[in-house]
């Protein structure tokens, strides 16, 4: 009951935000980010209604996509953490999206190991903090062209981490120039906002966010 309880109140702040700045908010994915949750709350999140699943670790993805598997409607796994290349052969069995494309070394393995389409997102570091992943700003441009042409890569838009604040409204800026940054290169997706951070991402034009404390509990739930 609490996680129904959890996503009720998330759900609705998304609507706020969204309706705040004009939008639908069925146009804002929630995805739910599983990092250490048990099986039993994942399952309880995908009762209560939740479809889209968000891991950070291959190996930690693999068994419960696999105990999930038979789920209908099928459960959709995002990869939104980093993504090491000797992890790729697993990883393009699990995930139907990947959010973190952060070099060109790692798209290329991936094209190379593809046998049919994959969206990815480019992973951008708009604060260019020494400790995240992610391509510069000013080098986003030109690395969305050469991913295009990477064969099986389908890319769909770009994805942030913001630096950690106090107040969500510190990062607005950064969600900012994200989004100018997809307008610019023409694309459809941002996923961008986290818990503490995803209302101020939502007013900013996300497409995806990724929530997982304050649907699971600070620890996650078993």
């Amino acid at each position: 009951m609490a996680i129904e309880e959890n996503l009720r109140q998330v759900q609705d702040r998304i609507a706020r935000a969204a309706e705040r700045v004009g939008r639908l908010p069925q146009d804002v994915i929630l995805i739910a980010v599983t990092k250490s949750v048990g099986l039993s709350a994942i399952e309880a999140a995908y009762q209560a209604g939740i479809s889209h699943f968000g891991e950070n670790r291959v190996q930690e993805a693999k068994p419960k996509a696999e105990q999930l598997a038979t789920r209908q409607p099928k459960l959709t796994w995002h990869m939104v953490g980093h993504l090491q290349t000797n992890k790729i052969k697993t990883a393009i069995q699990i995930f139907d999206i990947i959010h973190s494309i952060d070099s060109l070394r790692l798209a290329e393995a991936l094209s190379r190991r593809l046998t049919a389409p994959l969206p990815v997102l480019v992973q951008v570091n708009v604060a260019g903090e020494a400790t995240k992943n992610g391509f510069p700003v000013a080098a986003v441009m030109e690395v969305a062209e050469q991913i295009g042409r990477l064969h099986w890569l389908e890319l769909k838009g770009l994805m942030t981490v913001a630096p950690m604040a106090r107040e969500g409204e510190e990062v607005r800026p950064f969600f900012h120039k994200l989004r100018q940054l997809r307008d610019a290169i023409g694309l459809a997706e941002l996923s961008m906002g986290m818990s503490d951070d995803f209302e101020v991402a939502v007013e900013e034009g996300s497409t995806m966010v990724r929530i997982g404390r304050v649907l699971f509990g600070e620890r996650g739930l078993a």
